[in-house]
């Protein structure tokens, strides 16, 4: 990371606030400091501000900020662009749905690191973080789980760049093959609006999709392979590796180990198949007959919802779940207790019809990915339809498909010295239809300007030479 002063404040200007200044760096205390006492008055968020409404005010309150400042050895940097609270509730305001923001401050450089494990993003934001000082990022939600994350373009006067957290569900996002790359987005809210309406967040759908589609796959396939392995093992009676069963009273013992695996990789598919499956319609899809087997799999994960919605009570941070268990030394919440459904085999538990109905989801899935664009568009668009100086398709009249009067008509010498037409250029207004091939016409004396008589036998405009204006 690039360095940067230990104590610094940042200056902005905002509609609503005045002078909005944040204090930044290692010290960042001794800048809050020093803005407090020159005047300033914190905000919710963090920031500090001064009105700018009284020019006499504000030239106080500047001269103040600059004593106070040397004072704690603070370095005052002024910002080229708005405030970012403001253009992030402007953004958010443009945004097809119901969107919100708030700002965060990240008063120490050590901060944003906190934000590379949450980030999903392979392209400049997260370059942004690792080499950038960052002080501020305003996040944006829908309250449907989608995150964003707004920064200003590190290294340029104008600018922002925009990229996404992952889901709740996703903790492991580095390198991941299906991660979005973040946008560059203009100072303009509007623009901004547009670009992140039709193109950051469809290709964000589209890489979630893709990436709950790998997740129940992957988690089908380790309990297949699990499947395989105990189903073997029984028909043998030996283990993976050939060793006989010393008792064949272990096998029971396989069958509740294998049930709590399950369980465990069963989980994913309960997390994240029902969005899969309500995208996914028979009659949008080359294979209508898959209908059935689509229905069967919903009945059997929504049956199965009960049982997640226990499990996940049980682990709770309330009912002695595995977060706060480990912080006060305590055993783990159990996986399977006796009695719970995570303990009856793997029959209490849909996943022999998902392994059968795998290669199902593997065909149709892709095909159910969101659309590339929004269905609906972004506040601020412009509308084709609505334009009054765009007329009406049907209202337009073709032009007649015949040469016009003003036709150029432009000779070259052929053959023996006489003059016989040779290029015929239509006027750009008018609308011909493909000329044929070009037909050689017997020599005549007429002279440049006029047209030549057909030859005997035919008639009609084939009968003349038809070449390209050089």
């Amino acid at each position: 990371m690039s360095p940067t002063p230990p104590t610094q404040i940042i200056l902005s200007t905002s509609r609503a606030n005045g002078l909005v200044a944040i204090p930044y760096g290692e010290e960042h205390r001794h800048a809050a400091r020093a803005l407090e006492e020159a005047g300033f008055q914190r905000l919710p968020g963090g920031a500090f501000a001064a009105p700018l409404t009284d020019a006499a005010a504000t030239r106080q309150i500047a001269s103040a900020l600059v004593h106070r400042a040397y004072e704690h050895g603070a370095t005052i940097t002024t910002s080229p662009r708005p405030y970012l609270g403001d253009f992030g509730d402007a953004l958010a305001a443009r945004l097809p749905g119901t969107w919100s923001a708030r700002l965060e401050l990240y008063y120490n450089p050590l901060v944003q690191e906190d934000l590379i494990g949450p980030l999903w993003d392979s392209g400049d934001l997260l370059q942004a973080l690792l080499h950038d000082p960052v002080p501020s990022g305003a996040v944006l939600k829908n309250g449907l789980g989608t995150e964003l994350l707004l920064i200003e373009r590190p290294g340029h006067s104008s600018g922002y760049l925009l990229g996404a957290f992952a889901t709740e569900e996703y903790d492991d996002n580095w390198e991941e093959p299906n991660t979005p790359r973040s946008i560059v987005l203009p100072g303009e809210p509007d623009l901004a609006a547009r670009a992140v309406a039709n193109t950051f967040l469809p290709a964000y759908s589209r890489a979630l999709h893709h990436r709950r589609l790998d997740t129940v796959l992957r988690a089908l396939d380790r309990i297949r392979s699990e499947h395989e392995t105990l189903q073997a093992i029984k028909e043998s009676g030996r283990y993976s590796d050939g060793v006989p069963l010393a008792d064949a009273r272990m096998i029971p013992e396989m069958e509740r180990t294998f049930a709590d695996y399950a369980w465990l990789s069963f989980r994913d598919v309960l997390e994240h198949a029902p969005v899969l499956l309500s995208r996914c319609r028979p009659a949008m899809t080359p294979w209508p007959q898959d209908a059935a087997a689509l229905d069967r799999l919903r009945t059997a994960l929504a049956d199965s919802q009960e049982t997640r919605d226990e499990d996940a009570v049980s682990c709770s941070p309330s009912t002695g779940g595995r977060e706060p268990a480990a912080a006060s030394g305590s055993p783990p919440c159990p996986r399977s207790r006796p009695g719970s459904p995570a303990a009856r085999g793997s029959s209490a538990r849909p996943a022999p019809l998902c392994l059968a109905d795998r290669w199902r989801w593997q065909r149709r899935a892709p095909a159910c990915s969101p659309p590339a664009r929004p269905l609906r568009p972004c506040p601020g668009r412009r509308r084709h339809a609505a334009d009054p100086r765009r007329k009406d398709p049907s209202s337009v009249r073709p032009l007649p498909l015949r040469r016009p009067s003003r036709t150029r008509l432009r000779c070259r010498p052929h053959g023996g010295g006489h003059r016989a037409p040779g290029r015929v250029v239509p006027h750009p207004r008018a609308v011909r239809a493909r000329p044929g091939p070009a037909e050689r016409v017997p020599d005549h004396p007429t002279g440049p300007g006029r047209p030549a008589p057909h030859p005997p036998g035919r008639t009609g405009p084939a009968a003349t030479r038809i070449h390209r204006a050089s």
